[in-house]
């Protein structure tokens, strides 16, 4: 991680975005190397959901290397040509410099060597455990092998001799063919098959849209051979599981309220009026992530239930205020006027309250602003919206839907 100055220290850069630039350009040349930025908190909680780390990732699942990558490459090529796609990575599998040997069976045999003893002599370039040295109670491996200068140069390595039975010393040249290749950099494996990944982050748009138009791109762009499956993860997984399960719990919890409201209150319009303020609350939240260009994520869901509650207690307080006045005998015009003026100072306060606790997290650049950042923007537009919208609107309709005030028993 890169631990960052306050930004009144910065000279290059006034902001997270300038900054991000400014690194990727410099480090843009770099050959082999794949660059990712993002956010630490952010990061682990992607690795722990889905073990991968960017804001989207693509498994490909399949048998032969070849064609995962022959898949990944299409895969990041349409990609590229999506608006808010960055830092696009391709898992390495390929490149690692390997060197072959090939036993030439019949040069062997024409020697009297055992394949096996040739296959030991080449185990031994890389280290092969010939006994035992004893220290005291402890005992370590002895390893014998080659040189670093021997094991990387191929030309070297065909001239080390090879002892045979007869006493005879070969060259390793003159027994196997030592070749250069390119070799498997790492095998992925998940669920006992291979894998590959492509990672990439969206910036300027939300993961919702952007992933609706990569899987229709895909499908149209990238042919998958039979056997090869495709699967998407990242924050996108975390943010489809955490929709499946606020579509549940969201709507039980206001049915819930509603109920407890009801019982309550006695009085269905009175208690459909108090739930006005919800919709209100949404349309501030939503307008403050667009103005802020903050895409919607599961901080930002989180930040919307808070603030139905806020909505809804806001127009509880107005309500039973109107309630208490109707109840000494005023008429409902009234009762309005008097319960939005008594109730004006402790609603603004309740905002006003709100808005200054959750303005530092909306400001917020350090770690977790990642998370913090959409919940506290969601609120504090939301308390904005609601505030006003509640103590002129809520007035209104309560004085053209209630029209009779209770009758006191």
């Amino acid at each position: 991680f890169v631990s960052l100055h306050p930004t009144e220290q910065w000279t290059r850069a006034h902001n997270q975005a300038e900054l991000v630039a400014e690194m990727q350009e410099q480090v843009s040349d770099l050959p082999g190397l794949n660059i990712v930025f993002t956010q630490p908190i952010e990061m682990r909680l992607n690795e722990m959901v889905s073990g991968i780390r960017s804001d989207i990732g693509i498994k490909i699942y399949g048998d032969d290397f070849e064609e995962l990558i022959r898949i990944s490459d299409d895969i990041q090529r349409v990609l590229l040509q999506i608006p808010g796609a960055t830092d696009i990575a391709v898992d390495q599998l390929t490149g690692q410099p390997t060197i072959q040997v090939r036993i030439d069976q019949e040069a062997i045999a024409r020697h009297g060597i055992p394949a096996g003893e040739v296959l030991e002599f080449v185990e031994a370039v890389g280290g092969r455990t010939v006994g035992e040295v004893f220290e005291g109670q402890r005992n370590f491996d002895l390893v014998a092998r080659l040189t670093d200068e021997h094991r990387q140069d191929p030309l070297i390595l065909s001239n080390t001799v090879v002892p045979t039975e007869t006493g005879q010393r070969l060259p390793l040249r003159n027994l196997a063919t030592i070749v250069e290749t390119e070799g498997s950099a790492t095998i992925n494996r998940e669920w006992g098959r291979r894998l590959i990944r492509v990672q990439c982050n969206v910036a300027g748009r939300d993961i919702t849209s952007f992933i609706d138009e990569a899987k229709e791109r895909i499908e149209q762009n990238v042919s998958f051979p039979e056997g090869y499956v495709l699967e998407w993860g990242g924050q996108f997984e975390n943010l489809e599981r955490a929709q499946q399960r606020l579509s549940l719990v969201v709507p039980a919890t206001l049915l819930l309220v509603f109920i407890l409201l009801f019982f309550s209150m006695g009085n269905l319009r009175e208690v459909l009026l108090i739930y006005t303020g919800i919709p209100f609350a949404l349309i501030g939240g939503v307008f403050a992530l667009w103005a802020r260009d903050i895409p919607f994520s599961v901080s930002a869901a989180v930040g919307f239930i808070a603030l139905s509650g806020i909505a809804v207690l806001n127009g509880q307080i107005l309500v039973v205020a109107i309630r208490g006045f109707i109840d000494e005998g005023q008429s409902i015009g009234d009762a309005v006027k008097n319960a939005a003026h008594q109730r004006l100072k402790p609603v603004l306060a309740t905002a006003v309250t709100d808005a200054a606790g959750f303005l530092p997290m909306a400001l917020s650049t350090g770690v977790g602003a990642e998370v913090q950042r959409p919940l506290a923007t969601v609120v504090i537009g939301g308390v904005f919206t609601s505030t006003i919208l509640t103590l002129i609107v809520l007035p209104i309709l309560y004085v053209m839907f209630v029209r009779k005030p209770r009758s006191k028993t």
